[in-house]
């Protein structure tokens, strides 16, 4: 699929805004923020106690206990670029049911507590963590997921509907990281990491999440960040694990019980523990010291 050019604008501006090495100065005993959606927030649909955050692991703590570092993560399970940076966007997947509960279900608590949008927290959080000097970011996923709902995954509905949603997700996280740089004073470390696929051997969902990854990576790039494939690392950890393509089967994918015998969409602790490794080389912090 050609590259998205809906993001050149966006490129320019954030240029303009003053992008900053690739790679931080290394500080020692600094800790990172860990923003996103239920990758990050190591969402299980097959956990027992949803009132105890510390039942969900996500990559973010992988990747701190790698580092041999602390880490806060503010990542919400469902969240849409546009939930993100408002409570009153309309793209939502989940996130504010989630953290404020329906008339079916109770509300559940993240990792942090927050009442404001999570941008909003990493904004106010960056504003006084002065020392912080790593930032994780996943998002792009739940809006694919929205246009497949409100499609009622109907393919010509997606595809004419997906140049929208990738110019939506460009501009919302040109916006995002315009916050967390001028907003925030933020000159650390950014590294994005993009979605993998959960069937390698689908063309047609392979297209759709590399459009997708190609507006993450363009506009990530443009803030100065870096760009960790989830993507690339799914599609080698299956390889490696004798199931080229299917993640699922190559155990990266939580395994739902009978009658399903199939996977959820999220990481399994192996899937996270690969999506950590992913990140990790890019990574210019130096471990806590004790």
């Amino acid at each position: 699929m050609p590259r998205i050019r809906v993001v050149t604008f966006l490129v320019i501006a954030l240029v303009l805004l003053g992008a900053v090495p690739a790679r931080a100065a290394q500080h020692e005993g600094e800790d990172f923020l860990a923003l996103g959606d239920s990758v990050a927030f190591g969402y299980d649909p097959l956990a027992r106690d949803f009132s105890n955050p510390e039942s969900f692991i996500g990559y973010p703590e992988a990747l701190a206990k790698l580092l041999e570092v602390d880490v806060t993560n503010a990542s919400c399970p469902g969240e849409a670029s546009g939930g993100f940076i408002s409570l009153g966007s309309a793209l939502d997947n989940g996130c504010r049911d989630f953290r404020f509960g329906t008339p079916q279900t109770p509300p559940f608590p993240l990792h942090e507590k927050y009442k404001t949008a999570q941008l909003d927290f990493a904004v106010k959080y960056l504003r006084h963590h002065r020392e912080t000097r790593l930032v994780t970011i996943d998002l792009g996923g739940n809006d694919l997921f929205v246009l497949l709902r409100t499609c009622q995954n109907n393919p010509t509905c997606v595809f004419n509907g997906l140049p929208q949603t990738l110019q939506t997700l460009g501009a919302n996280l040109g916006e995002i990281y315009r916050r967390i740089r001028v907003d925030a004073g933020y000159r650390g470390q950014i590294v994005a990491l993009t979605y993998y696929a959960f069937d390698y051997t689908n063309t047609s969902e392979v297209q759709v999440i590399a459009a997708v990854n190609s507006v993450v990576e363009a506009v990530t790039i443009a803030a100065g960040g870096q760009v960790a494939s989830g993507f690339a690392a799914f599609l080698a950890a299956s390889a490696a694990a004798g199931a080229p393509g299917k993640p699922c089967a190559a155990g990266l994918l939580i395994r739902l019980p009978a009658p399903t015998l199939t996977c959820d969409v999220h990481p399994s602790p192996a899937g996270r523990d690969v999506l950590a490794r992913a990140i990790k080389p890019l990574v210019a912090i130096a471990p806590k010291d004790d």
